[in-house]
């Protein structure tokens, strides 16, 4: 499998409360609204936007990385309301080591709501059972608990902590490592469909 088998096509994924799907340039304020949220961008590689331009900037990148089918992110969508409220995405994938990392940011009123986690476990089901993964793993700054608590809830296990493992916005950031490999996935699935069975 290469990364355009899933890219040039990013296909649609639907949850219980989210469609995650391709972004659009109509997102632009969507997106501003958290990304300009220094609270949001706290924990994340990116700036806080300071303006729409900021924002419309970034979805260029990403509709760039479609057409050219590159590994990009997958805007989630409320199903409720139909606001675009964040991203989710494998910042990279190997598919010669058949490794990948998840990475993603939500709007702040949608924080502890388990929105993220449940994005992050159509990805994560996405990609063991469509991109053939061996390992999917997550990272975040130790202070971010709120990331750590997805990871979590998602089925990853903590691995250790990466010492200095991010230079970003001007200094050192230690990393948390969260990772689920392809047997404790099937195993936990094999668990929830006897739960429902009995």
């Amino acid at each position: 499998m290469e990364i355009k088998d899933i890219y040039e096509n990013l296909p649609t994924l639907e949850t219980e409360r989210l469609i995650l799907r391709k972004i659009t340039l109509e997102d632009v304020e969507d997106m501003f609204s958290y990304g300009s949220n220094e609270e949001v961008s706290k924990y994340v590689t990116w700036n806080t936007h300071q303006t729409l331009a900021d924002s419309k900037g970034f979805i260029e990148f990403i509709l760039n990385q479609y057409e050219q089918g590159k590994v990009a992110p997958w805007g989630i969508e409320y199903k409720e309301n139909g606001q675009f409220i964040g991203t989710i995405d494998f910042v990279w994938w190997q598919p010669q080591q058949k490794t990948a990392e998840i990475g993603y940011v939500i709007h702040q009123d949608y924080w502890g709501k388990g929105i993220t986690t449940e994005a992050a476990k159509a990805l994560i089901q996405l990609g063991f059972e469509k991109m053939d993964l061996a390992r999917i793993q997550a990272r975040c700054f130790v202070e971010n608990i709120g990331s750590e608590r997805v990871m979590e809830k998602a089925g990853m296990s903590y691995e250790g902590t990466l010492r200095k493992g991010m230079f970003i916005k001007g200094k050192h950031q230690d990393l948390k490592m969260y990772a689920i490999i392809d047997e404790e996935y099937s195993a936990q699935k094999q668990s929830k469909q006897e739960i429902f069975n009995q």
